[in-house]
């Protein structure tokens, strides 16, 4: 039975498994650290599209397939450390290669790359069914926005903290050394990281039986037609989830069009995380008086600066302030995401909606494929244009969910 005490207990091992999670992230951060490191490699345009489609709407993707298994169980503490587990190995096994890969040709090495993080990724994807499940029913529901926003200004002073660790850490090594020990401080905060989810307390059973994927499709349309908030919701992920793979194709432009380097990189880490502290500050401020619906429309609203500044500077863009901006838009759109799942979901069915929310990432899965296959034939312009316009299409859905606080 969930109480004060063990909702205490729970948030606390939450938070503290958010801290060294944050640490470890900016050591490995998916728009800057990695889509560099990949291009350094020797990642072409195309290549840099099916990695961000496996880190970002890749992962999310398999979630709509993890879920009906991970349904049939009452208790999904040890999904949840199967996956943590999953990523700590595959950050030890990307370091390793890295340390070798001067002796590696290039088309082995990315290859490599991809199995690795496809392993980290898709490990995250099913830790992260588990998570949303334990999180929406052992912590009460009073301290649940609290949570979201101490987590942010929490991991906003961690994140700066760790920037300027790892911008110094980038630039004292030549490639790929520098990578390998970026990857190495990440495998030691996430696997401390990983002990407040050893330390988690689930006592509230939450349990929804799906014997097959037929099944749980049947159960998604029937969830789709009950839940009126669900079919906007999907809509507004599956054009408005587009902006958390973006990053990476400013960091491609940065490094094919200004020629950039380690220390460039180093900068944009730098910027992109003073970006996501001062939305995270600014949350926590607000966490008692912002609305969910009206975070999705500025989120949408500043997810479309992004691209208009590419299409009306061009060469004169401050890269700088695209990662800034992009720090913001990362930030609200995690807050606004994770909020709206667990207001729109109950405890019986919250790992159903997580899977769910899969389906809402089949074109920010697909998109990245088809923006390195843009930039590769017609180069950056188009494909800056079609991201304009599908992160305002969001708003059409954004304006359609039903009022949540």
């Amino acid at each position: 039975m969930l109480n004060a005490t063990i909702s205490r207990h729970n948030f606390r091992s939450l938070i503290w498994h958010a801290s060294f999670l944050a640490f470890a992230q900016v050591f490995i951060d998916v728009d800057t650290v990695i889509p560099a490191m990949f291009i350094e490699a020797g990642g072409s345009a195309l290549q840099v599209g099916i990695l961000t489609a496996i880190m970002l709407g890749g992962s999310s993707f398999t979630q709509l397939f993890f879920a009906p298994f991970i349904s049939n169980y009452s208790f999904k503490k040890k999904f949840l450390l199967i996956g943590i587990n999953a990523r700590i190995l595959a950050l030890l096994l990307m370091a390793v290669l890295l340390f070798v890969v001067a002796d590696s040709p290039p088309q082995h090495t990315i290859w490599l790359i991809y199995l690795l993080i496809g392993l980290f990724s898709f490990g995250g994807a099913f830790a992260n069914i588990g998570y949303t499940d334990i999180l929406g029913k052992s912590v009460l529901n009073q301290s649940r926005k609290p949570f979201f926003s101490v987590r942010l200004v929490l991991n906003g002073l961690i994140f700066l903290l760790a920037a300027g660790l790892a911008s110094r850490l980038v630039n004292a090594f030549e490639y790929p050394i520098n990578y390998a020990w970026m990857f190495i401080v990440g495998f030691f905060a996430l696997s401390l990281a990983s002990l407040g989810f050893w330390n988690l307390k689930e006592v509230v059973p939450s349990r929804l039986p799906i014997p097959s994927f037929k099944a749980f499709i049947a159960m998604f349309s029937k969830e789709l037609k009950e839940n009126k908030n669900l079919p906007a919701f999907l809509g507004f992920i599956n054009t408005q989830g587009i902006s958390i793979a973006f990053l990476p194709f400013v960091m491609l432009y940065a490094k094919e069009t200004l020629e950039t380097g380690a220390t460039d990189t180093g900068n944009f880490l730098i910027f992109k995380i003073i970006g996501s502290v001062g939305a995270g500050f600014s949350l926590f401020l607000l966490s008692g008086k912002f609305r969910y619906n009206w975070l999705l429309v500025g989120n949408a609203l500043m997810a479309a600066v992004l691209p208009a500044l590419l299409l009306t500077m061009g060469d004169q863009t401050p890269v700088k302030v695209l990662f800034l901006l992009g720090g913001i838009t990362f930030a609200v759109y995690q807050v606004s995401m994770n909020g709206v799942l667990l207001e729109v979901s109950g405890n019986a069915n919250r790992a159903l909606y997580t899977g769910i929310t899969g389906a809402g990432n089949i074109l920010p899965a697909l998109f990245p494929l088809l923006g390195g296959w843009l930039i590769n034939n017609y180069g950056f312009t188009l494909f800056f244009s079609l991201y304009l316009v599908t992160v305002l299409l969001s708003i059409v859905f954004a304006l359609q969910i039903k009022r949540l606080d």
